[in-house]
């Protein structure tokens, strides 16, 4: 099955497609093989009422540019669209968000007009379930300024490993670098950041709702944790101006309110960070930033 869907400089309402997520999918999940299902969002700005404020929520400091984060959030509404969508098999409620990597090929002025285009792609059976991509692209003038994959689990047990199966041996250990911020997450960010990035994913928002999910308290949003990351480390000594992919390997939750501690290590051309837990012994992300030449 294929779709396509497309809007002009103005993206579809989400409320409408929150209210899909709960309807019920087919039960019979044991083989799934997901549609070629694609969004473009023609013309839409790069401001608006919301960008300030998330500036301020995820920590960047204003500039001339939008924050590297930014056209994820004016794409999310095309993301719904499609994991929301009748011919998607999958239930939007219990996604995992295993990945995501962020290529900015040069800065994206306020007030540009960008071109966005999502779909899906890279399906995969692996030994937790069903991994897939969420791809997304922003052209400016016909040109591909920003790109993002965005890759998410839905749980299986394939007949090998159980999804639901921890793996036996020793933890790794983990990484030490010199350089550490300490980062603090109130009871209230989840509510904060939902509302300018429109993720309202119940498990962010409040200890009640995210309780019955199984959590004992809300968590922080993953891309919170990103761009909170970004926004910390560009204003680092060494941090560089170019073409840069930030990538990321999503780990423990964040609970809230909580702390946690940034710490990056600098290479050539490329650093290394991780989000920690308080008492630096459990990763809550970890990823690399990689500079490109022009």
């Amino acid at each position: 099955m294929t779709a396509n869907y497309t809007y002009n400089k103005q993206a579809p309402g989400l409320w409408p497609l929150y209210s899909r997520a709960v309807l019920p999918k087919n039960k019979d999940q044991g083989s799934v093989t997901l549609p070629a299902l694609s969004a473009n969002l023609i013309g839409v700005s790069t401001t608006g009422p919301k960008l300030t404020r998330y500036e301020q929520v995820c920590g960047f400091i204003p500039q001339n540019s939008v924050p590297m984060t930014w056209p994820h959030i004016l794409a999310f509404p095309l993301q719904l669209k499609l994991l929301t969508d009748p011919k998607f098999p999958i239930p939007l409620l219990g996604l995992v968000h295993l990945r995501n990597s962020i290529t900015q090929h040069r800065p994206i002025g306020r007030g540009e007009r960008l071109d966005i285009e999502v779909r899906l792609d890279g399906e995969q059976q692996t030994d937790r379930g069903l991994e897939f991509d969420l791809v997304t692209e922003c052209f400016a003038a016909g040109k591909k300024v920003w790109e993002e994959t965005s890759t998410n689990l839905f749980r299986q047990s394939n007949g090998g490993t159980s999804a639901s199966k921890k793996p036996s041996g020793a933890k790794p250990e983990l990484p030490r670098y010199p350089n550490t911020l300490d980062i603090k997450a109130p009871e209230n960010l989840g509510r904060r950041y939902g509302k300018v990035s429109g993720d309202l994913n119940l498990i962010h928002l409040h200890a009640l709702t995210a309780k019955a999910f199984g959590f004992p308290r809300a968590i922080a949003h993953g891309m919170w944790s990103k761009a909170h990351v970004i926004a910390l480390l560009e204003q680092q000594n060494g941090w560089q101006k170019g073409p840069v992919t930030v990538s990321c390997n999503f780990k423990k939750p964040l609970f809230l309110p909580g702390s946690a501690q940034l710490n990056w290590q600098e290479r050539d051309n490329a650093w290394d960070y991780q989000l920690l837990n308080s008492k630096g012994d459990a990763p809550h992300l970890s990823g690399e930033i990689t500079w490109h030449k022009d």
